[in-house]
């Protein structure tokens, strides 16, 4: 039985020494199981990406060249739109951690009525477009909306105090209100796994709720912290539909970048560089993750 193993292990086949003329075919190699899969996603994204990668190398005076590159870098447009990236997401990363963490703490570890239907509405959240909590923002905070409106109401100004959700603090508020759930659903399944005797038992030696958080609680949870936060960085990168639908001016992502140069411009050497240099960031992030978390358990 040994050497029947050994030999499917090794691709080859076997036959039976003696009595009978069955064979056991030969095992497929293992690289050809991967040929369909590797040739859709070629199909549908590395070629598509390749053509993106062509076209950026393409300027409109014709022929191959760096030219697209050196003039985007160059132009104080695009500059401005990486800052304005990188820092609302970082800063919406920061929000959701602090925010997540604090929702899931209570959905975990504070009993209330209801505690069950609240995370299961935080996976329902989880499939709801962005566009539509911007919606929702802008009935509630918009210039037209029901806090502005409350307020002329009762004070017979003419506009209300809420203006700040065409300001890039809009859309830092959006972008938090949205990507939340996305720390709070792994922090939940970190908490579930989280040996109770460990709380109780701090809890009897006198140990306050802060310093059980602190020192229990935040390490357990520092994984998932990461899992969640590096995954809203990078959907707050590309995300679109946000600043699009909050109608903020003078907010211009590289996403929004990306529309304006192959939309309105038609510069699309242009809008092709931008959009690799938005790929190149997220892949980047993602990379430093895998590292990051690799040392983490090791």
């Amino acid at each position: 039985m040994a050497e029947v193993v050994r030999r499917l292990r090794a691709g080859r086949g076997w036959s039976r020494p003696r009595g009978g003329s069955r064979r056991i075919s030969k095992v497929p190699r293992p690289w050809l199981a991967a040929v369909p899969p590797v040739a859709l996603l070629s199909a549908l994204f590395l070629y598509p990406l390749a053509l993106v990668v062509q076209q950026s190398l393409q300027p409109d005076t014709g022929g191959t060249s760096l030219q697209p590159y050196a003039d985007v870098f160059a132009s104080h447009a695009f500059r401005e739109a990486l800052w304005t990236t990188v820092w609302l997401a970082v800063g919406s990363t920061a929000g959701c951690l602090v925010l997540g963490f604090v929702i899931a703490l209570v959905i975990a570890f504070v009993p209330f009525p209801g505690a069950r239907a609240v995370a299961r509405f935080i996976d329902v959240f989880l499939s709801f477009p962005s566009f539509l909590i911007t919606l929702a923002l802008l009935f509630i905070y918009g210039t037209v909306g029901m806090a502005n409106g409350l307020w002329t109401d009762v004070t017979g100004a003419q506009d209300g105090p809420f203006q700040f959700l065409t300001t890039p603090w809009g859309v830092l508020l959006a972008e938090i209100t949205y990507f939340t759930p996305f720390v709070v659903r792994p922090l939940l399944a970190a908490f579930s796994q989280l040996d109770t005797a460990q709380l109780e038992a701090a809890s009897s030696l006198g140990a306050r709720p802060l310093r059980i958080i602190r020192r229990v609680i935040l390490p357990e949870a520092l994984p998932a912290l990461a899992a969640g936060g590096s995954l809203v960085l990078v959907l707050c990168l590309n995300e679109f539909g946000i600043v699009l639908f909050t109608g903020a001016k003078g907010v211009t992502t590289l996403p929004m970048l990306v529309y304006s140069k192959a939309i309105l411009e038609s510069d699309y050497p242009g809008a092709c560089v931008v959009a690799v240099v938005n790929v190149l960031i997220s892949v980047g992030l993602y990379g430093l993750y895998r590292v990051v978390s690799r040392r983490a358990r090791a």
